[in-house]
């Protein structure tokens, strides 16, 4: 290893200046830690989130 992959700080410089290039790929956290509210507790969550548009009725 190179003393710059060891250095955080100049790791954090990198990871700074490919965000500012390419934006924000992967968030921090999931769509799921985001949105608590968005689950009813229920046994049935993941089926009906996931549910093709078809079944709908």
């Amino acid at each position: 290893m190179s003393g710059q992959q060891r250095d955080p700080q100049a790791a954090s410089e990198r990871r700074r200046r490919v965000d500012e290039i390419f934006g924000d790929v992967l968030p921090e956290t999931t769509s799921d830690e985001r949105d608590p509210d968005r689950r009813t507790g229920l046994p049935d969550d993941w089926y009906r989130e996931n549910r093709p548009p078809h079944h709908d009725r």
